[in-house]
């Protein structure tokens, strides 16, 4: 049997997934012609999910995703990498 604890990489995986789902909106808003990144923003900004359309279930994706976390993660990536 063995004496160390392993340690489980949940938050890669979560930011993995984060990912997936905000490339998927974005490809969404970009196919019905808007613009993803103000409609996103817009998105984070209010929490109204009619920022988002509805093409390629992209509004029912986006509303999985915890705005702080995103925030986070955007955050993170843009001032860490």
């Amino acid at each position: 049997m063995d004496d160390y604890t392993r340690k489980f990489d949940f938050a890669g995986e979560q930011d993995a997934e984060i990912h997936r789902i905000m490339v998927t909106v974005y490809k969404a808003l970009e196919e019905k012609g808007y613009n993803p990144i103000n409609q996103i923003v817009g998105y984070i900004l209010s929490e109204d999910p009619t920022y988002i359309t509805n093409h390629n279930q992209a509004r029912t994706l986006i509303r999985k995703v915890d705005r702080d976390e995103l925030l986070q993660i955007l955050v993170r990536n843009y001032l860490l990498k």
